[in-house]
């Protein structure tokens, strides 16, 4: 198992360390209920430094990103970032992840830890010898700064005008006296940065973070809240609600998928899935009461088999048991009557419009 350049700084707090994506990891610190509200009401700092980083560099890394990815790269410009993913052949995710372009002919990667290793063997399966193509994962550090307060705290390192940043727009600047990128990104529906930056700074940049959110009752936060924040926002989470046996268009991702863009690998599959209409859908569903939904439950429909739970939780900001899911298309109209088995009881849901929490 790898280490994060943070994992000392981990246990020194009390954090309970679980395996995820290859790295030991934290899953809580105060407890999830607590760390998610910490988000949502002030500032909490994740370490997400198990996330991998590849560059592309080279007159033609934008064709070759175009090719393997869903959304249109050719609408970045330098400063700005792009949610997307990239498919199989069959339309299949391989794997959701953001591009940011550098500079011109440059863009860094940003990709789920549990698929660095088959991302990068993907990529560069497809990557033309021409276009320099480099993994920096293991010497990238990557904290995410999220919450109401996330501002105030940051302003007070950087020369930088944070509050100029609009949403899916990054910065190259200095942040503690440290070269990084600053990008006005999260997986939390919060106003909230991300920055990247060389893992031999990691304890320096944690220090500075805190001492600069004390004020604000900054916590540190886990991956259990990072999971119950950003299932409020319907956000897919890899290996639950999207993976290879899922295509974008059925997982709601059809705002990122450019059809009319040019060729992509799987685009033929997705046409033809549009053209023929969507068989099933990935929905939020909200139970009538606080049990909690779990990924691997059952959905029913009507009393028969309807589906599977893809990821499910209690929502700490809302107190219901909400849940995603694929159901038959003819059953994902908001309003539609569900059932769940939780634990070998039928409790009633409702399709309700994602995200669960609105958020401005």
């Amino acid at each position: 198992m790898k280490r994060t350049p943070f994992f000392s700084i981990h246990q020194n707090l009390g954090a309970k360390i679980v395996p995820f994506g290859g790295y030991e990891m934290p899953v809580q610190y105060a407890g999830i209920m607590e760390e998610h509200k910490s988000v949502r009401n002030n500032v909490g700092v994740f370490d997400v430094s198990h996330m991998g980083e590849f560059f592309a560099k080279g007159p033609n890394a934008l064709s070759f990103l175009q090719k393997i990815t869903v959304n249109d790269v050719s609408k970045l410009v330098p400063g700005k970032a792009q949610y997307s993913a990239m498919c199989y052949e069959n339309g299949g995710i391989v794997d959701d992840l953001l591009i940011y372009m550098l500079a011109e002919h440059s863009y860094m990667i940003v990709v789920n830890a549990a698929n660095i290793d088959k991302d990068w063997e993907w990529m560069k399966s497809h990557c033309p010898s021409d276009v320099g193509f480099e993994n920096k994962s293991d010497v990238t550090a990557l904290l995410a700064i999220q919450g109401p307060k996330s501002l105030n705290t940051m302003q007070k390192l950087t020369k930088a005008d944070l509050s100029s940043i609009q949403y899916y727009n990054f910065v190259q600047s200095t942040l503690a006296g440290v070269d990084m990128i600053i990008s006005r990104t999260g997986y939390t529906g919060e106003l909230g940065f991300e920055i990247y930056f060389d893992v031999m700074h990691g304890e320096k940049i944690w220090t500075a973070i805190f001492d600069a959110g004390k004020e604000f009752n900054i916590a540190p936060i886990g991956l259990g809240a990072r999971d119950t924040l950003r299932l409020e926002m319907g956000y897919c989470l890899y290996g639950n609600d999207i993976d290879q046996t899922t295509h974008p268009l059925e997982a709601g991702l059809g705002w990122i998928t450019k059809l009319n863009k040019g060729d992509f690998i799987g685009k033929p599959v997705l046409e033809k899935a549009k053209a023929e209409g969507l068989k099933r859908k990935l929905v939020g569903m909200m139970l009538s009461d606080k049990a909690v939904p779990r990924h691997g439950y059952q959905i029913v429909v009507n009393g028969a088999h309807g589906g599977t739970i893809t990821s499910g939780t209690f929502s700490p900001s809302l107190e219901k048991g909400i849940a995603m899911g694929y159901v038959n298309s003819t059953h994902s109209e908001v309003g539609s009557k569900l059932q769940v088995d939780v634990r070998g009881k039928l409790l009633d849901a409702a399709v309700v419009p994602l995200p669960f929490l609105k958020k401005n």
